[in-house]
């Protein structure tokens, strides 16, 4: 499937204790920012949480915004969410394609050159490389790879590329300059979500 990204890729990353209602609401201020394009990422809540999650920001948002599901093949189908996106320690690519058929979307997280011809290779719509800078949002991130991480990506891939790690309103051109598609962004959407997403999309036309 030959898939469009936007300039903004939006990661809601969500918390042991983060409400519902906070969640949305979040989520409903990117949408109105201009975000089109929203990862849901919780890496440890309960299966019931996440989905509770995820009904209902596709309830809220409605088909206003693209929505991927980080990890849970399973929980992307019962939500009605768009698309999935794993890790190195996920299931794999081909293993979610088989789960979820043809018509999501599928993202695939790489750290080094040889992960990014694997996934250039494979089921794949998209490639995440990073992290581009230091970030704050893994405990235990991999080797930052810079911009020259994101050139190399861009040759040994002709897939849709999303850079993503440590990217600001203050980076996020360069990162473009270098050869992604679209950048990835959590903490620099925190504050002031709305007014945040329409500032990157402003210096990312």
């Amino acid at each position: 499937m030959t898939i469009a990204l936007p300039r903004l890729y939006a990661i809601v990353d969500v918390g042991v204790n983060t409400g519902t209602d906070e969640v949305c609401a979040f989520a409903q201020d990117l949408s109105s920012g201009g975000v089109t394009l929203l990862q849901y990422r919780n890496k440890a809540g309960s299966a019931r949480l996440i989905l509770e999650h995820a009904k209902e920001l596709r309830r809220r948002l409605g088909n206003s915004v693209q929505l991927i599901m980080n990890d849970r093949a399973d929980l992307c189908l019962a939500a009605g969410f768009d698309g999935v996106h794993v890790g190195q320690d996920d299931l794999s690519p081909e293993a979610v394609r088989r789960i979820v058929g043809d018509g999501f979307w599928l993202g695939v997280s790489t750290h080094n050159p040889a992960q990014v011809r694997a996934a250039g290779q494979g089921c794949a719509d998209y490639v995440a490389v990073g992290p581009v800078f230091a970030t704050s949002s893994k405990a235990k991130p991999d080797p930052v790879i810079g911009l020259e991480g994101v050139r190399r990506a861009r040759e040994l891939s002709s897939r849709p590329l999303v850079a993503i790690g440590g990217i600001t309103r203050a980076s996020c051109r360069s990162v473009i300059e270098a050869g992604a598609d679209s950048v990835a962004v959590i903490s620099d959407l925190r504050d002031d979500p709305r007014k945040s997403a329409e500032e990157f999309l402003r210096l990312l036309r």
